[in-house]
């Protein structure tokens, strides 16, 4: 399949020295050309220039005629969790009354409640919903993304989400990375119990879930009222015994040691961040593993929001993701998820770019192959209508704008 896309406004994203990521002032360096082609053949970015410079005459199988849009690399969401069974809006109006995410837990709400929800539902029930969300955010930019498990609690959910997962991969253009997130919450069998779950995690659910190949990264919710450090990093080594690279929930509720925890054991990423000092920004900086931040679950649970702002300052690379779930955080919109990181965390849009797309990649371990317009890498990009600038996408958060999604080199008309 050879795709020609011609009379493009402007490309935006383009990353000539193929880097795996982008740092400090770095990331307000916006790589740009202004009327331009793309190329994509067998599913890879093949080349990209000026218009003035391209052979129209060449054989292509499919003409895209971008009539003057802007060219985006698609989203790289590093963190989601949209495989779930039902809604949560009744703690949407318990949060509204007043309850902390802390005391809605206590309650048997949250992941319990979510866990309840998803042993109930079938397989089959579990892939549909899933798809339509990932139908959805795919219409919205993203071309990659991470999907964890996390609201099964017991081996036989856990492994249902993720087969789920494993057919979402196997079924749809979307690129996939699967998460085994047992440590989400204590199972409630398990209350007042953890060391037990955490035994049943380490010796049954993660040899199961290797068994069949069904996870990619290991993750564990190492915050306070959840998982201890000591007991994060058993799951952690355990999983990397078994190939599974860590990543982290890491001081959403207070700083809790995760991220040093997840430097000294080089996951790829730490997530959430809303509780940062100097000291998790210093340990940082002497490491590869990416801080993500989840300005969605800021906004929807009225926190503080994570200090972009001097992480950048401190020469680091920063990625954004959605944390798309049914209880701190429904939506899988990265766009609306750059306009938080602007207008609540004081990023700029080309910052908050690289931030959901190349940095998101290198949470996942993929920047090698996605999140910028570089040759080579796979050919997932969308094309707006028409801007006035690159700008005005992230400042017109929810103007509808995205005109075409292609995956693989190939337009989605899905």
């Amino acid at each position: 399949m050879r795709l020609l896309v011609k009379n493009i406004g402007t490309i935006v994203g383009i990353d000539t020295a193929a880097r795996e990521r982008i740092a400090g002032a770095e990331m307000d360096r916006l790589g740009r050309l202004d009327e331009g082609y793309l190329i994509a053949e067998d599913g890879r970015i093949a080349a990209f220039g000026s218009m003035s410079e391209l052979d129209e005459t060449e054989p292509f199988d499919e003409v895209l005629d971008a009539e003057g849009g802007t060219l985006f690399p698609s989203f790289c969401d590093s963190h989601t969790h949209l495989v779930y069974a039902g809604s949560r809006e009744q703690e949407f109006l318990d949060k509204i009354h007043g309850l902390s995410y802390e005391e809605i837990a206590r309650r048997g709400g949250g992941i319990l409640n979510s866990a309840d929800r998803l042993h109930e539902a079938t397989e089959e029930e579990l892939y549909e919903a899933a798809r339509e969300r990932l139908h959805e955010i795919m219409r919205m930019g993203t071309g990659l993304v991470e999907i964890k498990s996390g609201y099964g609690l017991s081996t036989e959910d856990e492994l249902k989400m993720l087969r789920v997962i494993r057919r979402l991969r196997q079924s749809e253009p979307i690129e996939i990375r699967a998460t085994f997130l047992g440590a989400h919450a204590v199972a409630r069998n398990y209350i007042g119990r953890q060391e037990e779950y955490v035994d049943v995690v380490c010796e049954e659910m993660i040899p199961a879930v290797a068994k069949e190949n069904l996870a990619d990264f290991v993750d564990v919710f190492c915050d306070q009222g959840f998982f201890t450090i000591e007991q994060t990093r058993r799951i952690m080594r355990r999983g990397a015994e078994y190939g599974m690279k860590a990543k982290i929930h890491a001081n959403e509720l207070a700083i809790s040691g995760g991220v040093q925890l997840g430097v000294e054991e080089g996951a790829l990423s730490v997530d959430h961040l809303e509780r940062m000092g100097e000291a998790e920004i210093e340990a940082l900086q002497q490491a590869m593993t990416m801080p993500t931040m989840l300005p969605g679950a800021a906004f929807f649970l009225g926190m503080s929001y994570p200090p972009a702002r001097k992480m950048i300052s401190a020469g680091l690379a920063v990625a954004l993701a959605s944390d798309y779930n049914p209880g701190s955080s429904p939506s899988g919109n990265m766009r609306m998820v750059m306009a938080l990181a602007a207008t609540q965390m004081r990023m700029t849009p080309t910052e908050a770019l690289h931030a959901a797309t190349l940095n998101g990649a290198a949470a996942m371990g993929l920047s090698h192959d996605f999140g910028s317009i570089t040759v080579g890498k796979v050919a997932n990009f969308f094309l707006t209508k028409p801007l006035s600038s690159p700008e005005f996408f992230t400042y017109a958060y929810s103007t509808p704008l995205i005109r075409h999604t292609i995956l693989r080199g190939e337009i989605w008309r899905g």
